[in-house]
């Protein structure tokens, strides 16, 4: 595996060390980085079912930016692993080791995407920040792992009307991963079992969720 990716400018190597390090701050802190054709796509897991009967929906967030043409991977990390190169102010260093992630193994279709409506982002910004409050407010300081999932599963994959059905998760994301700088309409689209909400800067892609149009 690539230990090193290297960026055209300093610009889009700062891009993705912001995306990891808001990445190591969710409850599955991994990243899946794929390079091709001079593009870098990295997913952060924001929301994942666990097991085969949770009915959870599979919340991503995604970013692309440019890498250096040459370079192909597609391989999972620990968010906290990357760092900044010292010797190269293009360059971000990854770890040795890479990491097996069932989450990786979803994919959402690259195309075949269906516009259904926009979104104002204000608007998921303020219901995302009123479900963070939400989840602080049910969740006790002394919570195991298991209970925790329970609450971020209920209020996350609460659907919203006011969104076409999407999972209120989808907000947390935006927010979460820095999606939302100032005002804009998120474009939703769907393709077969997956809808995804785009913002200027990424875009939050959900499985199992059921659009109303």
């Amino acid at each position: 595996m690539p230990q090193t990716l290297r960026f055209p400018d300093s610009g889009a190597r700062e891009d993705f060390l912001t995306f990891t390090s808001r990445a190591a701050r969710l409850s599955d802190p991994e990243v899946r980085i794929a390079a091709s054709g001079g593009t870098l796509a990295m997913w952060a897991p924001v929301l994942v079912p666990r097991g085969l009967l949770d009915r959870t929906p599979t919340i991503l967030a995604l970013r692309a930016l440019p890498v250096d043409p040459e370079l192909v991977c597609d391989l999972v990390v620990a968010a906290s692993s990357v760092s900044a190169s010292a010797a190269d102010p293009h360059s971000a260093e990854l770890p040795p080791i890479a990491l097996r992630a069932i989450w990786a193994g979803v994919s959402a279709p690259r195309a075949g995407w269906v516009p259904v409506r926009t979104i104002d982002s204000a608007d998921v910004a303020a219901r995302a920040h009123e479900g963070m409050a939400r989840v602080s407010e049910i969740v006790p300081a002394d919570a195991g792992a298991e209970a925790v999932q329970r609450v971020r599963s209920a209020v996350w994959g609460e659907p919203v009307h006011a969104w076409s059905g999407l999972p209120l998760g989808t907000g947390f994301a935006a927010v979460a991963l820095g999606f939302i700088v100032g005002s804009e309409r998120a474009g939703l689209y769907s393709s077969g079992a997956w809808a995804r909400l785009s913002f200027s800067r990424g875009h939050v892609l959900i499985r199992g969720s059921v659009l109303t149009v």
